[in-house]
């Protein structure tokens, strides 16, 4: 955490999620509205101005949903019937247990420190979106053209034109015939 306020200061949204109870009262005030803002917000399909999630950086007085947008469809991907079932859940669990995730990373960073400069040795293959608002953070210009680096057996690099951060929801058909054919390349 330390790192992510020295570089974005305490506006960053995975600093935003520390302290318990804030983020939860935002996003659990009216469940419906935070799913359709992350799930469509944050997608291919979000409308003009959509994510303005910057370099992860939240509005001064501002909060995670402040930085997310949806219009008044959904998306051929996301039915009503999906909507409503992460509504229940989340109604259900509340969103404590995906923000104590972040609450952790220091402990995970801890935990994982004897790997720290290992590299990903099996065989790999990268599949993201182009409207994917985390490939607008800082420094991942740098980091998916050196990713060989970390992943040397790294097979090939997907970008998935349009599509956002739900590469698997938006795009299942893409997605699974690359999964499919890497696959096969792997085994052969």
């Amino acid at each position: 955490m330390r790192t992510w306020r020295e570089a974005f200061g305490d506006r960053f949204y995975q600093v935003y999620f520390q302290a318990p109870g804030v983020a939860e009262a935002e996003l659990e005030a009216d469940v419906a509205e935070t799913m359709r803002r992350v799930l469509v917000g944050s997608s291919g399909d979000r409308p003009p101005g959509g994510a303005r999630l910057g370099a992860g950086v939240l509005p001064e007085g501002g909060g995670f949903l402040d930085v997310l947008r949806a219009g008044d469809e959904l998306p051929a991907w996301l039915t009503p019937e999906d909507l409503d079932v992460y509504v229940a859940q989340f109604t259900r669990t509340g969103f404590t247990g995906g923000l104590n995730w972040y609450r952790n990373q220091d402990r995970s960073w801890e935990l994982l420190a004897p790997w720290q400069g290992a590299v990903v040795t099996p065989p790999a293959l990268y599949i993201a979106g182009t409207r994917d608002p985390v490939l607008g953070f800082p420094g991942m210009d740098r980091l998916l053209p050196a990713l060989r680096t970390f992943v040397p057996d790294l097979r090939d690099s997907v970008l998935l034109d349009g599509c956002g951060h739900w590469t698997q929801q938006e795009r299942p058909d893409e997605v699974s015939a690359r999964l499919v054919a890497f696959c096969r390349e792997v085994v052969a």
